[in-house]
């Protein structure tokens, strides 16, 4: 747990530049926060991508499931707003972050039918050693099977589990922890409208960093960092920074 709230530009900082782009990543880098997080999947022949979507369809200038086409074909594909670039790897990713003190949080997504790709933690955690990343790299995901697998793997600043709203109602706070405790996950993640100071003590309480995400306008980043979350992730990085103080 921190001293203070750790910002993290979410997706780059989808409110200000293309979500998930190298440019987004490159602005993302000159600010004063703590992390940037982005979203991966795999290819047909196994690289890892930098996108949230299973598909290239809301993003990018080209259709269907990412998973189908190879890395080569996705360096023709185009991301809407950024003069030409191409989805980054998650290679292009790591070397924007790498001379700068933002740290990269990552979040292993599942293929369009919610299935984990198979291979993606081990490709992902081979990207970071090569790029000499991984010690200072957060890996986060809502499939807690895939983050018992980067747990196990180590090596790692941290795991964060995040929690769906549907999980939380299915097995309670009490099944979370469970969870959490029997694969040791640093973290645990929650949309920012689920958390009150009650649950934060419930989670700290039992040895976890608390995590969020949605706080993306003034009144709930405010309620965020009154909060006191250790890390939330914003698509307004800058206003965060103003309201967190510098």
């Amino acid at each position: 747990m921190t001293a203070r709230t750790l910002i993290a530009a979410h997706r780059g900082g989808l409110f200000l530049w293309p979500e998930n782009s190298a440019m987004a990543f490159r602005e993302a880098a000159r600010l004063p926060i703590e992390q940037a997080e982005c979203d991966v999947h795999m290819t047909a022949d196994g690289e890892v991508v930098v996108m949230h979507d299973a598909t290239l369809d809301r993003t990018t200038d080209a259709s269907g499931p990412v998973a189908v086409r190879s890395a080569a074909q996705l360096r023709q594909v185009r991301v809407r707003g950024t003069a030409g670039e191409p989805p980054p790897s998650l290679a292009d990713y790591l070397a924007i972050l790498a001379p700068t003190p933002v740290a990269p949080r990552i979040e292993i997504k599942s293929d369009a039918a919610r299935r984990p790709y198979p291979g993606i933690v081990a490709r992902t955690l081979a990207a970071l050693d090569q790029a000499g990343q991984r010690r200072r790299s957060w890996i986060i995901g809502f499939n807690a099977d895939t983050m018992a697998e980067a747990q196990a793997a180590g090596g790692l600043a941290g795991v964060a589990w995040l929690v769906e709203i549907p999980t939380l109602m299915d097995i309670g706070v009490e099944g979370i922890l469970a969870v959490a405790r029997r694969h040791g996950f640093a973290e645990l993640g929650m949309t920012t409208g689920v958390l009150d100071a009650e649950l934060i003590g419930r989670l700290r309480g039992a040895g976890f960093g608390v995590g969020t995400w949605g706080a993306n306008h003034e009144a709930s980043i405010r309620r965020t960092l009154d909060l006191g979350v250790d890390i939330f992730a914003t698509d307004d990085p800058p206003l965060a920074i103003r309201l967190r103080g510098g």
